[in-house]
This record gives structure tokens, sequence and C-alpha cells, in this order.
């Protein structure tokens, strides 16, 4: 038996191509959705894991640093480390400045640390460590600056002396690295205006006694529970381990963008059906006549409706394929982190499997109801 969709495919195979590549683009546009809801996964643990304490300990009723603002005063660093099973007690401030770049203005995410005391809070890709606490920074290699270029920040100018590699924020900003005092001035500049009007009033510059988070490390064996229950009664603050601030990282900055980024997911696969629907229709309409041929010298309604099925799952694999190479090909051009996973992609290939095999129907059922008397004459 002839295949009739072989033939209708190979006598339109340029039209029948390009159709597919254009449905291939969606689907690829649903897996770059995919891999942006990993790379915002992704670049949201990005700084806690580099970090990596066992417990955190942040302003109490607060969900910490990366969720909401959170102040604690720098001296309780002092009565963190008296506790029992503490190894470490670092004292860390977060936050978000605009600069001007080399070509552009450029934001970033400042973390200020002890630069001295031995703790190292990211990976190291070029360059050096801070070695004395005063105008070195430690920038990432997203935000185009290189090794010993000149930054202005607040009132000051900082040289780079070491870079970092794809560490960004959870917003998916670059990283930038700095001393504690100095990322404390930062965070409290205020213009000369306002320094003497506070001072008028008695006020005094708070950023020496606050800082927004506490990355704690304890000895081995030491229960992370136990600590923060200790820390929350006794130091009035609150207290999330490792797992409890990813799950907070999650369900707080990332829950409504994937609920957003699933809804256009769903709106593309959607789209895609009706569109490959609407060409395996027309496909059929368009040689009703030999259907109608077929259905005269016997063929059975099961393989026509194979033919048609056939001609639908082929587009559905075209697809799926160019739009896999488009996702892969341009991934990198985006600004944030697109992590595409295998396993995404085989799961999609079996959606658009189905939606294939479900946009056929309609040609289908148009291909069942041809009388065969059509093909005599006309």
């Amino acid at each position: 038996m002839i295949n009739l969709a072989q033939r209708d495919i190979a006598h339109s195979l340029g039209k029948f191509i390009t159709t597919a590549f254009g449905v291939g683009m969606l689907i690829g546009v649903v897996l770059i959705m995919i891999g942006v809801y990993r790379g915002m996964a992704h670049d949201a643990m990005i700084v806690p894991n580099d970090i990596a304490p066992d417990v955190w300990v942040v302003q109490k009723d607060t969900l910490g640093p990366f969720a909401e603002n959170s102040r604690l005063h720098e001296d309780l660093k002092y009565s963190l480390k008296t506790l029992a099973g503490v190894k470490e007690v670092h004292p860390l401030t977060f936050q978000s400045i605009q600069i001007t770049g080399k070509k552009k203005p450029i934001r970033l995410y400042a973390l200020g640390y002890d630069a001295l005391s031995g703790f190292q809070p990211f990976r190291l890709y070029a360059g050096r460590l801070i070695h004395i606490p005063a105008k070195e920074i430690i920038v990432d290699t997203k935000s185009g600056f290189e090794l010993w270029d000149k930054i202005t920040l607040g009132r000051d100018e900082y040289t780079v002396v070491g870079l970092t590699h794809k560490a960004v924020s959870s917003g998916g900003d670059p990283m930038i690295y700095m001393d504690l005092k100095e990322a404390q001035e930062l965070q409290f500049l205020f213009s000369n205006e306002q320094i003497r009007n506070d001072r008028s009033r008695g006020a005094e510059n708070p950023s020496s006694a606050t800082v927004n988070a506490f990355g704690v490390k304890l000895h081995n064996g030491t229960d992370p529970q136990k600590l923060s229950a200790e820390i929350e009664r006794w130091k009035h603050q609150q207290v999330f381990t490792q797992a409890e601030q990813e799950g907070i990282l999650t369900k707080n900055l990332i829950e409504r963008s994937a609920k957003q980024i699933g809804m256009f997911t769903v709106i593309l696969l959607i789209v895609s059906s009706v569109i490959i629907s609407l060409i395996i229709y027309t496909m059929t309409i368009n040689k009703i006549k030999e259907i109608a041929i077929l259905k005269l010298i016997g063929a059975s309604n099961f393989t026509i409706t194979k033919m048609i099925g056939q001609q639908s799952v082929l587009l559905g694999l075209i697809a799926f394929i160019a739009g896999n190479l488009f996702a892969h090909a341009s991934a990198d051009i985006f600004p944030k982190t697109i992590i595409l996973v295998a396993q995404d992609a085989m799961k999609l290939f079996v959606v658009v499997m189905i939606v294939s095999i479900l946009a056929s129907i309609s040609g289908i059922r148009t291909a069942l109801r041809v009388d065969p008397s059509s093909a005599i004459g006309g």
C-alpha cells in the first residue's frame, strides 16, 4: 500500500520542514523557559553555597538577608562564639549597588565579609585574595571588569585584585566582594549635608555596628537544630539551617516566578498543539481526493488513520529536534543563567509526541468522513 503521508511530505518537503522548524522554535522557547526556572534556582543558591555555614543567624522574626531586610549588632558575634559547638562566626552584609561600568550602568550585589579572617565566601577564578582591608575588591567576570581595574564605590576608588566566575545573586546580578568595614560604610553612606544634619541632632553613623547576618560554622558532631533552638531562646534571634535557607529562597524568591513560567509553558504547548492541529488538518484537506480514491479501492479506516497519525508524529519529531537545537544555540545569549537538562528534554519529548497525536484527531475525523464516491468525477 502506498503511504500517502510519505508521498505528500516528499512532494512538499521544503514547506513541511519549514513548518516543522517554525513549530520547533515554539518548543525551543518552552525548553528555554524551563531552563530559566532551573537557572533561577541555581543562581539563588550560589552565594549561600559559597558561604556554606551550618546555620544562619538573622534578625528575629525575619527570613534572612536574601528574602527580606535583616539588621543585627555586629558585637553579637562575640557571644555567639562562646556557645558550645560553635567553630566560626562570620558577620556578613549584603546590598545591591548601581555603578557605572565600562560601557553602561551595571547593577552589582555586594557581599561584605572580614577579609583578613581567612574566611573565603567565594571561589576565586583569577587574581588574589584581599590582602589589606582598604580599597581592594573582588568582582565577578560577568561584571565586565578585569584585574587591576579601578571602580568607584561611594566616595572611594577601589582596585580589582581578584575575579570570580559565574557568581551572581538570586536576581542574576554579578557579585562583588569587599571588606566588612568598607561594606558597612558603603551601606550607610550619607551625603555631607545629611551627616551634618545628623550630627546636629546627636545622631551617629551606625555603619560600624550593624551587619545583615551571621554565617555560623559548627564543630563536627554538633546538632544544628539544638544549637538553633539555644540561640533563639537565649540570644533572641532567628536561626535557619542551610537546608531551611534553601527552602526559603526557593519558596519566597522563586515560587511566584516558577508559577508564571509554568503558565507560559502551558500556553506555549497549547499554541503548539493548535498549530500542529491546523497544519495536519490543512494537509488532510489538500489531499481529500487522494483519500477518497484510497477508500474506493478498499483502504481501511485504520490505514488512513495511521497515515495521518504518522505525518503528525513526524512533524512533532522534527519540531522537537529543531526546538532542542534552537534552545541550546540561543541559551548563552540570554542575560540570566539558563540551565538545560536532558531529563527535561526527554519529558518534553513525551509531551510533544502526545500533543502531536492529539493534534492529528481533527485531520483524522475529516479523512474518515470522506465519501469514496467523491473520487469519481469532479
